[in-house]
């Protein structure tokens, strides 16, 4: 795992049982998994308004626009007790296979 993730995953573990007066990710996990989920959503659809509007001399907002997304994922799986590892692990998988080879291989 990157030190960025294996942080980030400290962090969030850390802060999911903090007090969510004090904590954004406690406050989200307090809210529940609709909550995260309308937030990754939301994220989404940012990242997708954000690349319509890149342009070769400014992908700032793209790149902060993806962060964000990325980063309400990893509260998505810390809070069903998965993390950023296990999604690289299925990457890692993947590499070298066709795309639809292993789309395919999804449906058995």
């Amino acid at each position: 795992m990157t030190d960025v993730l294996q942080q980030l995953t400290a962090i969030l573990n850390e802060r999911r049982s903090a007090d969510p007066e004090d904590s954004y990710v406690a406050s989200l996990h307090a809210a529940g998994l609709n909550k995260i989920l309308e937030k990754v959503g939301e994220e989404a659809t940012e990242v997708i308004l954000a690349a319509k509007d890149t342009t070769a001399s400014n992908k700032d907002d793209l790149l902060n626009e993806t962060a964000d997304l990325w980063f309400h994922c990893l509260v998505m799986l810390s809070h069903l007790d998965c993390d950023g590892q296990q999604v690289l692990d299925k990457l890692a998988a993947r590499l070298g296979v066709s795309g639809h080879a292993e789309k395919a291989a999804r449906g058995q």
